[in-house]
């Protein structure tokens, strides 16, 4: 199997996992409260005192190890900057695993949050000019912040490689290492439950291992689901 074929199934694999998990999110059973005789069944709202995620209520920053999964699609619009000779318009999809490291930093301050560790795994295509493929592994380090809402933003860094059949004259080889910036909010639809927004700069190259090496450059909006546990 060649590789173009192999990232579009990838690609596939990817969507369908999106879907499926957005619709067990969007679907889930509703949360019961519990008295001492009787079971009252609410509706899909936040639950503040659920343990194991929630240092003391929704949003009010998350407890050491909680762990995350998420699935993201979304468009990025090439940009003609730091040499590149080309607009690269880029369609992708991503899943992601991450875990929190720590206690809540910065009590009483207005960053206060957790540091999260997380891997990335995204693929897509390129939709203008030639069609290409692409499909790269990520390490992210990202922070949330605690706002004491259902809304809590993050800023994320991420540095990884990146295999693609983007080429002349901005990318000289398969091989390219990827690097992407990212700033977004979950809002949490449930306690353990969220939908996400960000933009993201992502940007391609071979730091000089490959040539040409003009590099491939992209801002973009994603939508996208998580699970928390």
């Amino acid at each position: 199997m060649d590789i173009a074929n192999l990232l579009k199934r990838i690609g596939s694999i990817l969507a369908f996992m999106y879907v499926m998990f957005a619709a067990s999110v969007c679907t889930g059973e509703p949360q019961r409260i519990w008295t001492n005789d009787t079971s009252v069944e609410s509706a899909p709202i936040l639950n503040p005192g659920k343990p194991g995620i929630w240092i003391n209520g929704v949003g009010e920053g998350f407890r050491p190890r909680t762990q995350t999964l998420g699935f993201n699609a979304g468009a990025a619009y090439g940009v003609l900057i730091f040499g590149g000779e080309e607009r690269h318009h880029l369609s992708l999809l991503s899943a992601s695993y991450g875990r929190m490291i720590g206690d809540v930093k910065g009590a009483d301050s207005w960053y206060r949050g957790n540091l999260e560790l997380r891997g990335e795994l995204f693929g897509g295509v390129q939709f203008n000019s030639e069609t290409c493929a692409l499909i790269g592994l990520t390490p992210h380090v990202r922070y949330n912040f605690a706002t004491g809402t259902p809304w809590v933003p993050y800023i994320d860094l991420g540095v990884g490689i990146t295999l693609t059949g983007i080429r002349a004259p901005d990318l000289g080889n398969s091989f390219e290492f990827n690097l992407q910036a990212v700033v977004g909010v979950n809002y949490f639809i449930r306690d353990a439950s969220a939908i996400s927004f960000e933009g993201r700069y992502l940007h391609l190259s071979s730091a000089g291992i490959y040539n040409p090496n003009n590099g491939v450059n992209s801002i973009g909006i994603f939508l996208g689901v998580s699970t928390f546990f």
